[in-house]
């Protein structure tokens, strides 16, 4: 045999062994992807929780009886350089019974997404109960969190609770979610609307944050129509520079345990620094959750010389500049309201 002859034995030899070596390595990894779980389920929902570690999955599934051979399931992982591709959710995994269709419906898979809408004006308490019934979490947990006053400086919340700060809107959470998460993203959604350009708009005009969520709180809380909330902000300005009360409804039926109903004389005496009708200024804090147009108008108040208003009857109201004015207008909506009254009562026996 030649040098040459030699030398090309001892290259095919080589390709001969490494091929071998390949191949062998590939029917290996074959095996491992495909290694058969041998669970019972033809359907099974899986909930991989926010920073959930890979070895925590594995146990997790073991646990669940959807992986029978953890260890090969954690080398399947490795092989197919997922080991940080799993992401947070919940996934509906069908007829997943080898490791490679696991992987691949977690890895692939669309995690279920669980609808939440917070309305305009919903209260903290209002607020808390849907997202317990949307997400089955228990209410006192989530009431815990909410008024945890460390929880809602993280969440660069000026106050002690996250009243005023869970924004209105719909949203989509995977299912699932936790609790912290589902909060931080509604204050994150606040954040977005107050920005530190209209704060800084807010401080030049005198304002601190917490009273300009509390104002909106309340202009939120009386108006229904976009197009009146400058015009309402411009009479809670006004009778906050002649250092009138207030006098706003909506921060008596805060304070009602049995509200929101029609205001009775008594409700008017109750002894609270959130009763207007009895304390000068603000009230300590936001009465309900308000929307991005009561914030701003909060800011922004129309300029008026208007310091009443009574409801028309109609969703809108009856602005005045004097005492005369206003009551001239409270009389013709409680005729409206007779009127109303009789009507309804007249059907009634009909």
């Amino acid at each position: 045999m030649t040098g040459f002859d030699s030398i090309h034995f001892m290259q095919k030899t080589t390709a001969i062994f490494l091929g071998m070596i390949v191949s062998s390595l590939l029917a290996f990894y074959g095996i491992i992807l495909l290694w058969p779980q041998n669970n019972p389920f033809d359907q099974v929902e899986i909930t991989i929780p926010e920073g959930a570690t890979l070895a925590g999955i594995v146990r997790d599934l073991g646990e669940r009886q959807v992986v029978t051979n953890p260890r090969t399931f954690l080398m399947a992982v490795k092989t197919l350089g997922y080991e940080n591709s799993i992401p947070a959710g919940t996934f509906t995994l069908t007829q997943a019974r080898d490791n490679y269709t696991i992987i691949d419906q977690l890895v692939h898979g669309k995690p279920e997404q669980v609808k939440l809408t917070l309305l305009e004006g919903w209260n903290l308490k209002q607020a808390l109960a849907a997202i317990s019934e949307t997400f089955s979490i228990p209410y006192e947990r989530l009431h815990q969190l909410a008024y945890d006053a460390e929880f809602a400086r993280q969440l660069g919340v000026p106050a002690p609770t996250l009243e005023g700060f869970l924004f209105p809107n719909t949203y989509y959470f995977l299912k699932g979610s936790s609790p912290e998460a589902i909060l931080q993203e509604l204050v994150r959604q606040y954040h977005q609307v107050m920005t530190d350009s209209l704060l800084a708009v807010a401080a030049e005009r005198g304002m601190t944050e917490i009273e300009v969520v509390t104002l909106a709180s309340i202009i939120e809380g009386e108006a229904l129509y976009d197009a009146e909330r400058p015009i309402i902000s411009s009479v809670y300005h006004n009778r906050l520079k002649r250092g009138m009360r207030l006098q706003a409804d909506p921060t008596i039926q805060y304070l009602l345990q049995d509200g929101p109903r029609r205001l009775l004389t008594r409700d008017l005496k109750i002894d609270s620094p959130y009763n207007t009708y009895l304390y000068r200024g603000l009230p300590p804090g936001p009465i309900n959750n308000p929307g991005k147009s009561s914030l701003l108008a909060a800011i922004f108040p129309d300029t008026t010389d208007y310091l009443y208003f009574v409801a028309r009857g109609d969703g809108y109201h009856t602005f005045s500049r004097t005492q005369s004015e206003h009551n001239r207008a409270k009389r013709k909506f409680q005729q409206v309201r007779r009127k109303v009254w009789r009507e309804q009562r007249k059907k009634a026996r009909s």
